[in-house]
């Protein structure tokens, strides 16, 4: 193999190649990072777990769940 214009044997495609690879699969295919939100998450869902690991009162919960419209099924 001979070195021609800066690329070697053709890696400079291959990497092009891998590299598109790579950025498609992150966008398809994400993963599930811990502390982001999922795609199933409800707003309600993420205000009892700001509620749960004490981000806001009691009363900013009631205040931000009445904001929502949520209101409790019993």
């Amino acid at each position: 193999m001979h070195f021609h214009d800066g690329h070697f044997g053709g890696m400079h495609l291959i990497w092009w190649i891998i590299w598109v690879i790579f950025i498609v699969w992150v966008f398809v295919f994400p993963y599930k990072i811990s502390g982001k939100r999922s795609k199933s998450e409800t707003p309600l869902d993420i205000l009892k777990k700001r509620y749960a690991n004490g981000d806001i009162t009691k009363e900013e919960y009631e205040e931000k769940k009445n904001t929502l419209g949520i209101t409790d099924k019993k």
